[in-house]
């Protein structure tokens, strides 16, 4: 197919998971981005137009607790999940070194939108309302991410691939900071709007 544009898209998501077994996190994020790198490194060689871009995540560099992260910030991963993708976007780093691959890394927070598997966030919450069950949130739902739509994140993407520079990383944001419990809460104002005889739904606080 000779594409001009690879982006790799593919990991083992969710923290929570990682946490349970972070064998598959090692498997799919850094042997995966391995094979890919050496797959690329060849066929680079042959079209030499070619780019990839390896996407990521800001859970890179761990809690900021204080303002927003910039692409100098250090890495301090904080799950295996976070740490298999910041050992991927080394590699990548790496591969451009060494190798003169065409590549370009991306760190987006949190993303929404259509058909998101419901282990994440807002469409847990969405099936819970839908069923009846209640909102099971962590801590005291201070927790808080900056959240970015899909297609927002798609649309970034494709500016990268324009107009990256190669070795480059590049933050990708909304400047939209909400916690767990002002998502929550805004859920349920939406759903009173669109669904009737729903039972009172309550938000209930488990171990973070």
């Amino acid at each position: 197919f000779k594409p001009l544009g690879i982006f790799n898209l593919a990991a083992e998501t969710h923290v929570d998971r990682s946490i349970d077994n972070p064998r598959d996190f090692i498997n799919s994020n850094i042997l995966g981005i391995y094979n890919i790198l050496e797959s690329f490194r060849d066929y680079s060689k042959i079209n030499k137009k070619a780019k990839l871009i390896h996407i990521s995540t800001d859970e890179v560099y761990g809690d900021v607790l204080y303002g927003r992260s910039n692409e100098s910030y250090a890495y301090k991963p904080s799950s295996p999940y976070a740490a298999s993708k910041a050992a991927s976007d080394h590699l990548v780093y790496s591969y451009v070194r060494t190798y003169n691959i065409p590549a370009v890394v991306t760190n987006c927070s949190n993303n929404y939108g259509p058909k998101q598997h419901p282990e994440k966030l807002i469409p847990k919450l969405i099936y819970n309302i839908l069923n009846n069950r209640s909102l099971p949130i962590y801590g005291r739902g201070k927790n808080s991410r900056e959240w970015i739509y899909v297609m927002d994140h798609c649309e970034a993407l494709f500016e990268v691939f324009k107009k990256g520079k190669i070795g480059e990383f590049y933050n990708i944001g909304s400047n939209k900071n909400l916690n767990n419990i002002q998502i929550c809460k805004a859920l349920l104002k939406i759903f009173k709007n669109f669904i009737k005889n729903k039972k009172n739904i309550k938000i209930v606080f488990v171990k973070d």
